[in-house]
């Protein structure tokens, strides 16, 4: 259970939640895990399956306090809510926005350069820590690469010019993120991206935890009332969430790259766990498949201070801090949307 601004996150196992006068209680069987007065709280995300009581969702729905179902993994699955407090209003302004090229590529270029920021610290760790295992050279040349990026990202750029320096940037890093493969290289070659299907070990890995990590932040836009499907940097196509695939952009190399170079370096995943198709694509077998799920979850429980909030906070709830942040800058509570920035 957490309180992350004013918003309740409950993510302890087999919890249930019910209300006590005018206190949403947190239970575990017998025991109380927690009480959190609701007039603290403007909505609750319930992590879970055994969920809440009747005269809580009435309490809440009367009060206007968004409450929040997602399974344990962090899939979304239903929202109760009372009278509207905004959530239409922010629609509007979001497919307003999403309409207008200037606002478009305002929040496009905050989503990339956390993209950039991130993916330049991701190498530079790896330099940091192991200096003596890689090609400092190409390395360093790829920093420059990103660092260029970043200042191109402070002029004024357009939708397609934005698009072009994502791809400059995704070239740069990618293009040495074999280098950071420490242990079983061989096995765990990365010769560059490849998505449907992925063709080596790596980048099966890549896929799947980049598809945990678009889940759950297609989750948290939906949690603060935001539209997944209503994109600004990815414009809106049918059948697909495109503002889910705007805010992952920060996210992947923090969360989902350098978990995938954890796994491999730390001998966690090792070749055998993989099999190959006649198509050639390369899966997790089952066993292996369910250990990575494993650690993804282990690694969602982790915490960090958020650079922004400056609050401790698990890995898990980051897509849910930047979700709500990008929510209450298109309210007009920021000045401007605070991209995910890690070191």
């Amino acid at each position: 259970m957490r309180k992350l601004l004013n918003t309740l996150y409950v993510t302890t196992a087999d919890s249930y939640l019910s209300l006590d006068g005018e206190t949403v209680v947190v239970s575990q069987g017998e025991t109380a895990l927690g009480r959190i007065p609701l007039h603290n709280i403007e909505g609750i995300v319930y992590f879970g399956y055994k969920g809440a009581s009747p005269a809580l969702m009435g309490a809440c729905a009367e009060r206007g306090i968004d409450l929040t179902f997602l399974t344990p993994g962090g899939r979304f699955l239903a929202r109760t809510c009372g009278p509207t407090r905004g959530n239409v209003v922010l629609r509007q302004t979001q497919l307003i926005w999403s309409c207008d090229p200037i606002h478009s590529a305002g929040l496009g270029r905050m989503f990339l350069i956390g993209k950039v920021y991130n993916s330049r610290w991701v190498i530079e760790r790896t330099l940091r820590d192991h200096p003596q295992r890689v090609n400092k050279q190409l390395l360093l040349d790829a920093i420059t690469r990103l660092k260029d990026t970043l200042a191109d990202l402070e002029d004024g750029v357009s939708l397609d010019g934005l698009m072009g320096l994502e791809g400059s940037a995704a070239k740069a890093y990618f293009d040495v993120f074999n280098e950071l493969i420490l242990r079983n290289k061989e096995g765990f070659r990365f010769c560059g991206r490849s998505r449907r299907p992925p063709l080596d070990a790596v980048n099966a890995m890549l896929s799947l935890c980049y598809t945990l990590l678009y889940s759950d932040v297609a989750s948290a836009l939906e949690t603060v009332g935001l539209d997944p499907c209503i994109g600004f940097l990815h414009q809106i196509r049918p059948g697909r969430k495109s503002l889910a695939l705007d805010l992952i952009e920060e996210l992947r190399a923090p969360l989902a790259d350098r978990f995938v170079l954890s796994l491999i370096n730390l001998g966690s995943i090792v070749p055998g766990d993989f099999q190959t198709k006649e198509n050639g694509a390369v899966y997790l077998k089952d066993d292996a498949r369910q250990k990575l799920l494993a650690a993804w979850q282990r690694h969602k429980q982790e915490q960090l201070t958020h650079p922004f909030l400056k609050e401790k906070i698990p890995w898990g709830l980051v897509p849910y801090a930047q979700a709500m942040l990008l929510a209450r800058y298109m309210r007009g509570d920021l000045d401007a949307y605070p991209p995910f920035l890690w070191k």
